[in-house]
């Protein structure tokens, strides 16, 4: 696929809802209420998602962050967010980093195709290219991103004013 199709995937084009919409609406309140049944609040998402793509991004950059134990470690120890400051910081380090991915799926071909050194085990057993380590973002991203949208959902608060399918 080309390049400008995993920049629209990333930003939450086609059949991926936009993960910015899903989040720049809500309430610090809204982000950090749980739902009966999920174990993460949408601020805990997020927090996830910005750790792995900042994870992916140092490995991009050739960087050799540690590689954490369990997934555990991926997400907040706390209820997060905990107030309005820290929500609009995750909020903004999350357009951060969607927007430093996007530019790098817009990268020269044989730089998408530049390998990376795996840093944990799981890594030596797949594609690490540049452009592997992007499309999982997009994977990664859109499973939580739909978990957002449910959750939101759930909570009586979607669609987003940034638009998203309500059938």
């Amino acid at each position: 696929m080309s390049a400008r199709v995993l920049e629209e995937l990333l930003r939450g084009k086609g059949a991926h809802v936009d993960p910015i919409a899903c989040v720049e609406d809500i309430s610090a309140e809204l982000a950090a209420r749980h739902v009966a049944g999920f174990p993460h609040s949408i601020g805990q998402l997020v927090f996830h998602m910005n750790y792995w793509m900042d994870y992916d991004l140092r490995r991009a950059r050739g960087e050799t962050p540690p590689c954490p134990e369990h997934n555990a470690e991926s997400f907040p120890s706390k209820a997060t967010p905990s107030d309005t400051r820290e929500w609009d910081e995750l909020r903004k380090q999350f357009a951060e980093l969607l927007e430093v991915s996007a530019d790098l799926a817009n990268s020269p071909a044989p730089d998408l195709a530049r390998e990376t050194a795996p840093t944990c085990e799981a890594h030596k057993e797949r594609a690490n290219t540049l452009e592997a380590i992007l499309w999982q973002t997009v994977a990664h991203n859109s499973y939580h991103a739909g978990q957002i949208a449910m959750i939101r959902r759930m909570l009586g608060a979607w669609p987003p004013i940034g638009g998203g399918d309500t059938w």
